[in-house]
């Protein structure tokens, strides 16, 4: 009812009749007036005799009193449209930093809050489609750099072979390892563009069922013996709790724990530890993998899981990563309505996965 009242259309009609209604008044005093000053009697009995005359006369006037009451009662209103005609135009040239103050309940109001609204999702969605401009640039980039170095290496190494330039089996064997390792860096980068491509496609879904953590995270840890071993590190657990179940997609938590896992090893092979602690807090499980090498810096920190990015190559030995799998952590995290954040100071290094409540169950 009150949203009724507030409307422009409401206002226009209270606007006429409180204009017809000041007008009568108006109207009433005035011959009052003329009847009841004896110098008006005379003019006010030419008025009774000639009635018709006079009510065309006073009709006009009316009429024209009512028009200056109305123009005078919806000048603000009058003003509003115009400025909101204003921004419009602004708007049409491009001009999207502008915004119409909005003032009262009504329709006005309404539409000016509309257009606000609207300029706003306009300039987000510009700024978007520049940013998914630069990003794929950088894609093509980046993608073409690091497809380019290992097919160059390969087609070099195997251009010697070919050629038979090499002095004995020994070189020819070498030149073949290096091609193939090549190769394996090579569909390493083409399986993580192809993963992350998926994550990110609408089409994804997340199959959930009931899983174990503690039991996926030693699936995991099994799959790395062979690489610890042969780098000299051992990996312990740390476990405030060993049944904590969650709702999760196991092949999509799996990729991302392994990449993770992964990742510490690969740059913390100096620190000859890998922790893993489990734990549940308030709603949350709690998973943290820790290395223990050089630190990454500050500021590289924020940028860690964006996809293509790479730390400093000169702080560490063994920087061959495709720069894709952290970003696909990311991505599986935020499937998961998870958090995934990074901390690395005095020469330790945390990742710390941070899973919802929501469908948690402690046995």
């Amino acid at each position: 009812m009150r949203a009724k009242l507030n409307s422009i259309r409401s206002k226009l009609i209270l606007t006429f009749f409180a204009c017809t209604i000041i007008t009568g008044f108006v109207m009433i005093f005035i011959f009052w007036i003329l009847i009841k000053v004896s110098d008006f009697k005379p003019f006010a009995v030419f008025f009774l005799n000639h009635i018709i005359f006079f009510t065309v006369l006073v009709s006009l006037f009316l009429v024209l009193l009512m028009i200056i009451c109305f123009l005078l009662f919806t000048n603000s209103k009058m003003q509003y449209f115009e400025e909101i005609h204003r921004t419009l135009e602004y708007i049409s040239k491009g001009n999207l930093d502008i915004s119409i103050p909005v003032k009262k309940s009504d329709e006005l109001s309404e539409l000016a809050f509309t257009i606000n609204n609207m300029t706003y999702q306009l300039r987000v969605s510009i700024e978007q489609g520049k940013n998914w401009e630069k990003t794929k640039n950088d894609l093509i980039t980046n993608v073409s750099h690091d497809l380019r170095t290992p097919l160059t290496s390969i087609l070099g190494y195997v251009e010697l072979i070919v050629e038979g330039k090499y002095e004995d089996e020994e070189s020819l064997k070498h030149y073949a390892d290096v091609a193939y390792s090549k190769c394996k860096s090579l569909k390493t980068l083409v399986d993580d563009l192809f993963e992350y491509s998926k994550l990110n496609s609408t089409g994804m879904k997340v199959n959930k069922i009931r899983i174990s953590l503690i039991e996926l995270l030693e699936q995991v840890i099994i799959g790395f013996l062979p690489y610890l071993k042969e780098v000299g590190m051992e990996y312990r657990f740390f476990l405030k709790n060993e049944k904590i179940n969650i709702d999760g997609d196991p092949v999509l938590l799996a990729r991302m724990f392994d990449n993770l896992v992964n990742n510490a090893v690969n740059y913390g092979k100096e620190g000859k530890y890998l922790d893993i602690e489990l734990q549940q807090e308030d709603k949350e499980a709690i998973v943290r993998i820790i290395n223990y090498d050089n630190p990454i810096p500050q500021e590289e920190l924020p940028l860690i899981f964006e996809r293509f990015y790479k730390v400093d190559k000169s702080r560490f030995k063994y920087n061959n990563g495709s720069g894709i799998g952290l970003a696909i952590v990311k991505s599986i995290v935020d499937m998961h309505y998870g958090i995934v954040t990074v901390d690395s100071k005095d020469n330790k290094t945390i990742f710390e996965v941070r899973l919802p409540f929501n469908g948690l169950e402690t046995v």
